[in-house]
């Protein structure tokens, strides 16, 4: 495969969150969602999808501020890109309360200086989009005065998926599996615009067996995925020291064997792949961190998200389980994670 150059950005931060991008208070919860609590997983998402497809990477905003405009379009310019995805999500009106506009969008310059590349990369994402979740498109559209799209030397898209401001699009914005879906829709997309194939994300034979000293793209997921469960690896590509420890943790935290290669009950884990365990509380890990972010985006109040199962996850199981006609007792078994498991629905206003 020819070595292709990818920026991925999310728009607005998160420490602080930017103010103006949220949802209104979400019931149940009394808190808003936040615009960058979709962009930056969703980005997160679409690199791990990237470099699984052996595509390089480039984060244009790692840190977790509000970086401007200006300032990611100098490291963009600087990178020499074959071309750049930015993750945003819309919204409608005031912002102080839900209302009807609903849909995805995809979005491109006509100032870009690869302007038609720009739209026919647009539109690759976009059908991807459409054809794969179940959102009401909006289309493919111009943007004018947008400096990630018309700014920067390369081809460049923004992808708008939702509205804040309507209430079940607005849900979908902290459900983890839309953000997986977005992002590998767009991952699609990218390969339909580059002449590549796609390489699926849940068939574990995509995975190759990793241990220390090897040296690839996957090292790369590999790393990026364990940052995303709590640790501070350098991303470089390299099973070393760091690497192997980091490995051996998350599988103690996680009940699988401690040998710090990382085959198909570890890729399984970090992908959070059914068949999932039963857990209950006490128990901790990457499906407890899945099952609270599920939760949340359903509006049941599970908590920090910290892959603890802790008296806060318990109730707001025991509660989605009332609301779903299952047996209450707390435990997420089979019948429990299939409900929860589904994109959208949850909770109504």
């Amino acid at each position: 495969m020819a070595v292709y150059y990818i920026g991925a950005n999310d728009e607005h931060g998160q420490n602080p969150f930017t103010q103006g991008k949220r949802t209104p208070v979400m019931p149940y919860l009394n808190v808003p969602f936040y615009e960058n609590q979709f962009n930056r997983p969703t980005k997160i998402k679409f690199m791990e999808a990237a470099l699984r497809n052996g595509f390089a990477v480039y984060d244009v905003k790692p840190e977790l501020t509000d970086t401007s405009i200006s300032e990611r379009v100098r490291r963009v310019n600087r990178q020499n890109l074959t071309l750049l995805v930015t993750f945003g999500y819309n919204a409608f009106g005031s912002g102080n309360s839900f209302n009807s506009a609903q849909g995805i969008s995809v979005f491109y310059s006509t100032s870009n200086v690869n302007a038609r590349m720009s739209r026919m990369l647009s539109e690759d994402i976009y059908e991807q989009l459409i054809n794969g979740t179940n959102q009401r498109g909006r289309g493919v559209s111009a943007l004018t005065n947008v400096g990630v799209l018309q700014s920067v030397n390369c081809t460049s898209t923004l992808i708008e998926p939702g509205f804040m401001t309507n209430f079940d699009e607005a849900k979908l914005m902290r459900d983890p599996d839309y953000q997986t879906e977005v992002a590998e829709e767009t991952c699609k997309g990218v390969c339909e615009y580059l002449g590549t194939n796609y390489i699926t994300r849940n068939e574990l034979s995509n995975y190759p067996t990793l241990r220390s000293g090897s040296s690839s793209n996957f090292v790369y997921l590999l790393q990026l995925m364990l940052n995303q469960n709590g640790f501070n690896l350098t991303v470089d590509g390299k099973f070393g020291t760091n690497t192997l420890n980091a490995v051996t943790q998350f599988q103690q935290t996680n009940g699988l064997a401690s040998d710090g290669i990382v085959g198909n009950n570890t890729w399984r884990t970090l992908l959070v792949l059914p068949p999932r365990p039963t857990i209950r509380r006490g128990n901790r890990g990457t499906y407890v961190k899945y099952l609270q972010e599920k939760l949340i985006s359903k509006l049941y109040p599970a908590g920090t998200i910290d892959g603890i199962f802790g008296a806060n996850t318990e109730q707001a199981v025991k509660e989605f389980q009332q609301e779903n006609n299952l047996t209450v007792d707390g435990i997420v078994g089979a019948n429990t994670w299939q409900a929860v498991s589904v994109i959208g629905g949850g909770r109504t206003r």
